[in-house]
């Protein structure tokens, strides 16, 4: 049973939350505090989790932050701050989707099983086999098991942007749009733009690029969109 943190301080929202989680099988856990939710989620033991951008102690920005690169969980932040900027940066710090409030509690429930049966399929679809390895320059992606090394280090990327990367580098040498990668990735029902692309490819190339104002593994073509080049 997949276990959901959900990060809220107004009761009513939390509650409808963890109902409806619950009711589709899903343990849950509410906190209210982001300093308590910034130190459970520290610890691990969570599959999900939903999150707030206004809470007491530290805002949802600020956990979104801290955890991304210590913890491969989906993020889902949960907001009625539904401002381009807004979105922008949560997906900036890392977030894999946001939900906008007032939300239809059925939707909810679907997104949260989509990000996590997405999370399932890259992470453990492949236990027990051999990774099919991708190198590029001193990248290396092991598609399999989801790890990316530059050189020797491991590369920690959150399910989107690994799932862009991946794509690009099975797809060597080849532009694609903003709106072809945003339809291939997120696909049609996410309630986004192609902006989105934007935030998560400026997050790749801060760690893979030597000089990520200088992309050399991940060029722009301008006017036409992106391209990996091997």
């Amino acid at each position: 049973m997949s276990k959901i943190l959900i990060v809220e301080d107004d009761t009513e929202i939390a509650i409808l939350e963890k109902d409806y989680l619950e009711i589709n099988g899903f343990e849950t856990e509410i906190m209210v505090d982001g300093n308590q939710a910034l130190a459970v989620l520290q610890k691990g033991g969570y599959d999900l989790v939903l999150l707030d951008l206004m809470l007491p102690g530290q805002n949802g920005y600020d956990i979104c932050r801290q955890i991304r690169d210590k913890i491969d969980i989906p993020i889902l932040m949960v907001t009625a701050r539904t401002e381009s900027a807004d979105i922008i940066r949560g997906l900036g710090l890392g977030a894999d989707d946001y939900i906008a409030k007032p939300f239809d509690p059925a939707e909810l429930v679907a997104r949260v099983k989509s990000h996590l049966n997405r999370y399932e399929r890259l992470t453990g679809s492949a236990k027990g086999c051999k990774d099919d390895t991708i190198i590029i320059g001193d990248l290396k992606i092991l598609p399999k098991s989801w790890i990316v090394y530059k050189g020797k280090t491991e590369i920690k990327l959150p399910n989107r942007e690994f799932e862009l990367l991946l794509f690009l580098a099975e797809n060597p040498n080849t532009v694609f749009s903003k709106e072809q990668l945003f339809e291939k990735i997120w696909g049609f029902d996410y309630t986004g733009d192609s902006a989105t692309v934007t935030v998560h490819m400026n997050r790749i190339r801060e760690k893979i690029e030597d000089d990520p104002t200088n992309p050399k593994v991940i060029e722009t073509i301008w006017g036409a969109g992106y391209r990996l080049k091997a």
